[in-house]
Order: C-alpha cells, then sequence, then structure tokens
C-alpha cells in the first residue's frame, strides 16, 4: 500500500509562496547538448528527476564525465563526435520521450550498433517520427517491432544536411533533427510546424550557426554544423507544466493566493495561462525577465469561483500539450460546454492522455463526448463528489496522477491514487509541496 495516496478532504485555504521543480525539457537539452561542447559545463537548479537521470547515464555510457554535487551538476564536454562507442552498448531512456528522441540525433555516427530500450509506456510510443528523418541522414535502424522500442541505431561517418518538413508540432522530432545536424556536413534545412523552441534558444545562445524564419504556421530552421561548442554555464528555472497543476490547485480552491517562483514562460509553453485566463482563472505574471534567451517570471495566482467553458482554439494546442489533462478538470467546474479539437497527439503521450481525461472526468460525474481528436466537457461548477474513486492501470503516467491529485483535493469526495512513484518521472517534490499548502 506504500505506493498508494488516500485523499479524503479538500484542501484548506492558503496563501503562499512556492518553488516548482526545474525545467524538465531545458534539464535534459542541456545535459545532451553539455556533452558536446568542449570543457566543463555546469548547471544549477538542474531537475533530478528520473528523465534527467537517465539522461546523465546515458551520456556516461558514451564515455562523458559527469559530477554531482549539492547545488550543482558538472559535465565535462569532450566536444562534438567526442562520444566513446563501445560494442554491444545499451542505452535506456527508462520513461523519457525526450531522451529517447533527442539522443538518437546524436549518435548517427556511431560505429557501432548501440540498442535503445525504454519501460512499458516509452516502449508502446512511435519511434519512426524521429527515425524516418535520421535515416535520410545516413543512420540504419534495426527493431524487434517496427518503429517502436527496443530498436537500434547504427551511425555513418558520411552526414549529409537534409531539408526535412515536420508536420505534427513535435519539439522532439524537431530537435532529433537539430541535433543530428551538429554532426552533418552542409546546411540541415527544416520547416517545423510550430512548437516549444528551447532548442532553437539554446543553439543561438551558444553560437552554433542557425538562421530561423518564421510564418503564421511554420518556423524555417537552417543549421550548419559548428566547429566547436563552447562549454556552458546554465542556472535552470521552473517547469511551467509542473506550475500548471498548482494555478489549477489555486484557481479551484476556496479563497487562496498563490506566488510561484522562477518559473520559465516561454512563449511556445504559455498556452496554459492563455487558455486559463479565458477561463476566467485570475492569473498574473510579475518581474518578467530574459535569461540567455528564455523568459522567466513569477507567477500570481487568486482563486476564482467565476470559470466559464471554452471553445480551446486549436493554435493554442502546441503551446498547451502536456497540461490539457489539467486544463479538462477546470472546463469540469466551469458554467457550460467546453470544447477541444485536433487533440490526437495527446493519445501519444505516456499514456492515451485524451482517453484518460475523459475516463476521470466520467468517474467525477462528468458528462464527456469524446472522438479520437476532440472532447467535449459538460461542466458543473456545483459539482460535489461523495464516492470513492480509484485511479490506476494508467502506464504509470505522472501527469494523470497529479491531475488525479488536484481533482481529489478541490473536487472532494475519497480518492485512492496508485503509482505515487510515478512523479519521479518529472516532478519529486510535488506531494511535499502540496503539503506544505496545507500546513498553515
Amino acid at each position: 500500500m506504500k505506493n498508494i495516496i488516500f485523499i479524503k478532504k479538500k484542501i484548506q485555504s492558503y496563501n503562499k509562496k512556492i518553488n516548482v521543480s526545474a525545467d524538465k525539457s531545458l534539464s535534459i537539452r542541456w545535459v545532451l547538448l553539455a556533452s558536446q561542447a568542449e570543457g566543463i559545463s555546469r548547471a544549477y537548479n538542474l531537475l533530478m528527476s528520473e528523465d534527467v537521470i537517465a539522461t546523465l547515464e546515458t551520456i556516461k555510457k558514451l564515455g562523458i564525465k559527469v559530477k554531482i554535487y549539492k547545488n550543482y551538476c558538472e559535465i565535462f564536454g569532450n566536444g562534438i563526435g567526442g562520444f566513446k562507442y563501445k560494442n554491444n552498448l545499451v542505452i535506456n531512456a527508462e520513461n523519457s520521450g525526450t531522451l529517447g528522441r533527442l539522443v538518437l540525433g546524436l549518435l548517427i555516427r556511431s560505429p557501432h550498433k548501440i540498442k535503445l530500450i525504454g519501460d512499458k509506456s516509452l516502449s508502446k510510443r512511435d519511434f519512426s517520427r524521429v527515425t524516418n528523418p535520421l535515416e535520410k541522414f545516413g543512420a540504419k535502424f534495426y527493431y524487434k517491432i517496427k518503429n517502436k522500442l527496443p530498436l537500434s541505431i547504427l551511425g555513418s561517418e558520411n552526414i549529409k544536411g537534409i531539408n526535412y518538413f515536420e508536420d505534427k508540432g513535435s519539439a522532439q522530432v524537431k530537435s532529433s533533427v537539430m541535433f543530428a545536424a551538429l554532426n552533418a556536413s552542409g546546411t540541415t534545412s527544416i520547416r517545423a510546424k510550430k512548437s516549444r523552441n528551447h532548442s532553437e534558444l539554446l543553439f543561438k545562445y551558444l553560437k552554433i550557426p542557425i538562421r530561423i524564419s518564421k510564418t503564421k504556421k511554420y518556423d524555417f530552421i537552417d543549421i550548419k554544423k559548428p566547429k566547436k561548442i563552447k562549454a556552458f554555464n546554465y542556472k535552470i528555472p521552473g517547469d511551467i507544466s509542473s506550475a500548471a497543476f498548482f494555478m489549477v490547485l489555486t484557481t479551484l480552491a476556496n479563497n487562496s493566493k498563490l506566488l510561484i517562483r522562477n518559473v520559465n514562460v516561454n512563449p511556445s509553453r504559455t498556452g496554459v495561462i492563455k487558455i486559463l485566463k479565458k477561463m476566467g482563472a485570475k492569473i498574473e505574471l510579475e518581474k518578467l525577465r530574459n535569461y540567455k534567451g528564455e523568459q522567466v517570471s513569477d507567477i500570481l495566482i487568486k482563486s476564482s469561483n467565476n470559470l466559464k467553458a471554452i471553445n480551446c482554439p486549436s493554435k493554442l494546442n502546441t503551446s498547451a500539450i502536456d497540461e490539457f489533462l489539467i486544463i479538462f478538470l477546470v472546463a469540469a467546474k466551469a458554467k457550460g460546454i467546453s470544447h477541444f479539437k485536433d487533440l490526437s497527439e495527446l493519445n501519444k503521450k505516456e499514456s492515451p492522455r485524451l482517453d484518460w481525461g475523459a475516463k476521470i472526468l466520467n468517474m467525477m460525474g462528468i458528462k464527456t463526448k469524446l472522438t479520437k481528436d476532440s472532447i467535449k466537457i459538460y461542466g458543473n461548477p456545483n459539482l460535489k463528489i461523495k464516492k470513492l474513486i480509484t485511479i490506476k492501470n494508467y502506464l504509470k503516467d505522472h501527469r494523470v496522477f497529479m491531475m488525479s491529485t488536484i481533482a481529489a483535493l478541490t473536487c472532494g469526495g475519497e480518492w485512492k491514487i496508485y503509482d505515487q512513484d510515478s512523479i519521479n518521472t518529472s516532478f519529486p517534490s510535488f506531494l511535499k509541496i502540496i503539503k506544505n499548502l496545507n500546513e498553515n
């Protein structure tokens, strides 16, 4: 029973200041790019979650020295192409799609086959979205089950830049191609549907030859292989995906106020704030500042008793793709019928999140209409749950666990939520912060 939590009471009113866990996307990208730099790079506030630890273990297997201290992490980079490739090397991406897909871009010169494996959830996800463009560079892939993990990659010495159209709005696919371009001669040109742009900002900051132009629908990115990447230090801000759960907790709690300090509010990630504000949430950015190309801010949230339904514009989808589960919970407590569409990508995450969102809301007594890529949520501002709800068998998706926890704390009823350790992939301190909010 140790890995199950029971929630029987709503959260009390609170007025607090918190820090959420460090940005996972930036943490993983820092580790991988520091491994390609020359010299010692240092990160402060690196997220020490399972996904990031798996990334550190990956570069260590590839011959990169790592030192972890109390307040920072050091990586001793060997430069571009500085990985040491051993025979029969196996890399375990665990639950991390970001690690699994991005590292393949850095392995396209491997002279030996490298096997990539992952956990049960990651092994169900589609890897053809990155192996197809990486094959264009000259890498070869070998599968047991086509397009799924485990797979093996065999690189090539003759890696040339490619032209690629990224049509899914996937930052992981775009970044995998960008990382491969670091090893490719000539120019790699990408036309990409809009998605988060952490990799582009890091490339610019590191003075990697990159040129970006934008239209309403697409970003056009040209990359040339750099002569070298200089070692760099980075203080990683808080993760907006982690902050989103506390934005919603405070919005739905009674008479509460919360300041979340030092959060990455990159405009390609702030869809959740735009959507929640359209629904009547009271959210403000304070002390907005620029840090090495990224926007960082404190976020102030106050409770809201007057939430309204939304017909969510599809153009906000990519900038809120990891937050829709928790947005659905706000729709459940809003007045009217909310409609979210063009969300087939949600079912390709750690679990089929669109399906799970509907399932949990139905358990709560909320009516939904679900298709393969859309959901209508019939909100009930007076929702009161008076039964036991059990959440389990959800492929240990950390966001399903956290959404269920916030639902229990704001909507009432008795909840039994399995797989508490799922939060270790992205937000190990999640329950500790909730406990502190509940202590006045």
